[in-house]
């Protein structure tokens, strides 16, 4: 990994999303026809391993890293998390990986909702009960989307039963979400992202993008090296 520049580490694992996704839809009975979306699982397992490599070049042991590990909540007992990293006793992170392919319109509240709630309640168990002790949890949320006509087709419906916020006036659904992570590390919630777009041509090849200036990969980066520094300088002592 330390002769790899990190855009070609991330065109890779961008490349292993595709190559898993699509291996997994066809091994399944029905094509992957009946929500195989949802059920084929792994595709999200390079992105996971990149950010691993992140966190140990940044300095953090690899024997700290625990996938899907259980954390405690507050307004729940535990939730599992996709990745956490602990050392000396503190969180140095939990991390989330999630992406949407297609039917984007059905699941984007789902995806508001879920990551909403699940650092909410990490927080509630850390300032109502001091669950993570006096180093508190940094959170961080990676997503990746593909893009496709129903992701960028823009002046999407905001009209509620009162006024909606007129920042999301006109905006596709890529750009609800850039905005749901802006504003979710803009106020503390998360506090690091990380978003991806891709898609595959017609002749096979895959492109991505990170539209977003405060959730790039090299932004991230600079923030799982900030995170580990300042876990360190308080526990090696």
């Amino acid at each position: 990994m330390s002769d790899v520049t990190p855009d070609l580490a991330t065109e890779a694992a961008v490349s292993l999303f595709w190559t898993k996704r699509t291996d997994q839809m066809d091994a399944l009975a029905d094509g992957g026809l009946s929500g195989g979306a949802a059920r084929a699982g792994g595709h999200m397992h390079g992105i996971r391993d990149l950010v691993k490599a992140i966190f140990v070049k940044a300095g953090m042991p690899s024997e700290c890293i625990v996938e899907e590990p259980f954390l405690p909540g507050f307004y729940r007992a535990r939730k599992r998390w996709d990745m956490a990293i602990r050392y000396k006793g503190a969180l140095v992170a939990a991390l989330e990986f999630k992406s949407q392919v297609g039917s984007v319109g059905k699941n984007i509240n789902n995806r508001f909702e879920e990551a909403l709630g699940t650092a909410t309640d990490t927080w509630a168990a850390q300032t109502k009960l001091s669950a993570y002790g006096d180093v508190p949890p940094w959170l961080g949320y990676v997503f990746v989307l593909r893009e496709d006509a129903e992701t960028e087709l823009a002046n999407r419906d905001i009209s509620a039963m009162f006024p909606a916020d007129p920042t999301f006036k006109g905006m596709s659904y890529n750009q609800r979400y850039q905005e749901m992570l802006k504003r979710f590390m803009g106020d503390n919630i998360y506090q690091a992202g990380w978003f991806i777009t891709t898609k595959v041509d017609e002749d096979g090849r895959v492109s991505f993008l990170e539209p977003l200036a405060t959730a790039t990969g090299k932004a991230f980066r600079a923030a799982v090296e900030g995170r580990v520094n300042f876990v360190r300088s308080v526990l090696d002592r």
